[in-house]
């Protein structure tokens, strides 16, 4: 037996860069499984995982999953586990070199000895860097005998579009022809429906004309694909142009080719040409069946065509297509939203007749409809009608009866129907009680009015909420102002009032121009000992300015500061107009200041004064120059814009300054001679005051005050 011969020491395999199962060659250059030898460990080593316990039921935590901080990471986008080890390796490259390209890349990729087109493809599925995916792309094909291949065209211009570079990415059909690899219809197809996803027409159309440039007739199916694109993005005219050329290539269409037309003429309101393709479309023998008439339908109502509503129901009856439930509700519902009803109710009694199906849905629009019309009785019997069908009301029906048959002075038949949604359980809300509460104050029926907003109370309503909202709502029309002072005035004395109903009230008196009423409705707040709010002191300092009393508007101003609250842009316009009327031009700056610091949109008023006063110190001409940018933004110049130009000439200039600016604003005819003269001495007032300012200023520097007041003193002794 021959001995036994000693293995002899492995030999160290040569380092490459990946270590397989098998040894890499020329003719076999992909090898799966191993990891990088010429690279870091990509995890750090871990210790082995202790021994998990045995699963028990009873402590099993459904959160756990979530909460468990030992559960593994969410792998990241660059661990591709999925992909070939060598698109790993060109991947990981991408990310030693922080998605940059360079020589650090390119010196990695030189060690691959081959570079296949599929595998270019592969790395581009995942590659998010457009510019990254370019340079590889590039450098890919500038490799000795490479070629790319129609899917790693396709995988760039998806990496393209998928980054938002769709306009590189239609450039690609050049590029391939370039190449000597000239597209084929799937290519455009791609580009297209990547646009048609994103809702880009134009850039449909641009690809269209790109593929006839290259002399490429689409099928059918892509011609559908671009005309039902240019459709759902409003560009009808390219559509029909897309059409002509459709037939012009001898085509034939097929149903949905001309649905796509039909629906795109509906939504533009073309229904005689609608019709039209709907007459070619019975002479190719695809009739349009009842789920096409009914989509027909549903556009034409969208967009408010009844009449073609109906033509398009009369055509469905010539063609012998009997409509399903869902044609009739959308018909029935779109002429009684478009103010038909009577034409909907004639196609409800026809669905009865036939014994369709009626749902709720379709009672409920027919009941809002009459009550629209004011026809309520109809309403009513349509409810009982719903009742004997089986239904139940919703509280939309019975709102929308209640507000019927308030509107119509039936408010007792009105309370009762109230009373039904209360046992029924169908939770009423402020939108059912409104329009009785508003019938109610019309017909001054207090008692009744109170009598309900104690039920209200019972069933859990905020009743000074909803109060508010009703005051808010009844005060909408200014000729409803009165009467919504005379209802509180009887309310406030069964203890129902609020702030907020204040500051209501006291807004619509001073819009209807009842100032003094909403003053008295002021004091009265602070007799009762509510607190006003900053809203109120914004409404008081509005309603004492054009009563002339600046005092104490000013008084509320500093209430609202106090409170560390802002004062409104009306509350601060107001005030600021009545100070520069009364020569408080610095106080008025102040508050010019305060505002646009506090506000993010201030009067645009405001804003013009601040840059008059910038403007004053280059002279009147560049203060004109701001005055005409003011006329073309339509700001005729106010009382802050000439107290402004007072205020910065006497600041930084002279009274003559000022003066040619105000004559230069009588000639254009935007103030009058007399706005000019009190504007003159308003001026001389103010360059007096500032003057004597600076004197008394002057004095107090150097310490001569106590002389000036001994001498004062002594002449009125005198």
């Amino acid at each position: 037996m021959p001995p036994k011969s000693v293995p002899l020491a492995a030999k160290p395999s040569k380092p490459y860069f990946f270590y397989g199962h098998r040894k890499p060659s020329q003719n076999r250059p992909v090898v799966y499984g191993g990891l990088f030898s010429n690279r870091q460990v990509l995890k750090p080593p871990q210790s082995p995982l202790p021994p998990s316990p045995p699963f028990d039921l009873r402590k099993w935590d459904p959160h756990h999953l979530s909460q468990n901080p030992s559960s593994p990471p969410i792998p990241t986008p660059h661990q591709h586990s999925k992909l070939s080890p060598i698109a790993r390796f060109i991947i990981d490259s991408f990310r030693k070199s922080q998605y940059t390209w360079g020589p650090s890349v390119v010196f990695e990729l030189n060690k691959l000895r081959r570079v296949t087109a599929s595998l270019v493809a592969e790395v581009l599925k995942v590659q998010d860097d457009p510019i990254l995916a370019s340079k590889f792309f590039h450098w890919a094909g500038k490799q000795k005998g490479f070629k790319h291949n129609f899917a790693s065209y396709n995988a760039l211009a998806y990496c393209l579009n998928r980054n938002g570079r769709f306009r590189v990415a239609d450039q690609l059909p050049e590029l391939m022809d370039s190449q000597g690899k000239p597209p084929t219809e799937k290519q455009f197809e791609i580009l297209i429906r990547m646009h048609a996803d994103k809702n880009r027409g134009q850039r449909v159309y641009y690809v269209y004309q790109k593929m006839k440039n290259f002399g490429i007739k689409p099928r059918v199916f892509l011609y559908n694909r671009i005309m039902d694109a240019l459709v759902k993005t409003g560009y009808l005219d390219l559509a029909l142009s897309v059409y002509e050329d459709f037939r012009g290539d001898g085509l034939v269409e097929e149903s949905i080719t001309f649905m796509i037309l039909i629906k795109g003429l509906c939504k533009a309101g073309k229904v005689d040409e609608m019709l039209e393709v709907l007459g070619r479309m019975r002479e190719m023998f695809c009739k349009p069946d009842v789920f096409a008439y009914t989509a027909m339908i549903k556009i034409l109502v969208s967009k408010g065509n009844f009449d073609g509503c109906l033509r398009v129901w009369e055509e469905m009856r010539r063609d012998g297509v009997e409509p399903d439930v869902m044609a009739y509700v959308t018909l029935v519902a779109g002429l009684c939203k478009g103010g038909r009803v009577q034409r909907g109710y004639e196609l409800f009694k026809e669905m009865k007749k036939k014994g369709i199906l009626i749902e709720r849905v379709t009672y409920g629009v027919l009941i809002e409809g009459f009550v629209k019309d004011g026809k309520v009785g109809s309403a009513c019997g349509l409810l009982k009608d719903m009742i004997d069908s089986g239904y139940r009301a919703d509280l939309g029906i019975y709102n929308s009866l209640i507000e019927g048959m308030c509107d119509v002075k039936l408010i007792d038949r009105a309370y009762k129907l109230f009373q039904v949604t209360v046992q029924e359980g169908l939770e009423p809300g402020f939108a059912t009680v409104k329009p009785m509460l508003l019938a109610f104050a019309e017909m001054r029926r207090m008692s009744d009015f109170c009598k309900l907003l104690d039920q209200m109370q019972k069933l859990g309503f905020s009743v000074n909420d909803d109060l508010s909202k009703f005051f808010l709502f009844v005060v909408e029309k200014g000729e409803r102002t009165i009467m919504a002072v005379r209802v509180f005035n009887e309310l406030k004395v069964k203890g129902y009032g609020s702030v907020l109903i204040y500051n209501i009230l006291m807004g619509a008196l001073h819009k209807t121009g009842k100032v003094k009423q909403a003053l008295s409705l002021f004091q009265e707040m602070k007799d009762l000992n509510f607190e006003p709010d900053s809203s109120t002191y914004s409404n008081a300092i509005i309603c004492y300015v054009e009563d002339e009393n600046i005092k104490d508007a000013c008084i509320c101003h500093n209430k609202i500061i106090g409170m560390s609250c802002v004062p409104s842009i009306d509350a601060y316009y107001s005030l600021t107009n009545g100070l520069c009327k009364i020569g408080e031009i610095d106080a008025a700056m102040m508050l010019v200041r305060d505002c646009l610091g506090n506000v993010t949109n201030g009067p645009m008023e405001f804003k013009y004064a601040l840059t008059v006063l910038h403007a004053c110190k280059s002279g009147a001409e560049k203060v004109m120059e701001v005055l005409n940018e003011m006329m073309q933004e339509g700001l005729p110049p106010d009382n802050i814009i000439c107290s402004a130009i007072i205020s910065g000439m006497c600041k930084y200039r002279t009274i003559e300054e000022a003066r040619k600016v105000f004559a230069n604003l009588r000639t254009r005819k935007l103030l009058t001679e007399a706005n000019v003269i009190i504007y003159d001495e308003l001026l001389i007032e103010y360059m007096e005051k500032k003057a004597a300012d600076l004197v008394l200023s002057g004095l107090k520097f150097f310490g001569l005050e106590s002389k000036l007041k001994a001498k004062g003193s002594t002449l009125l002794s005198r």
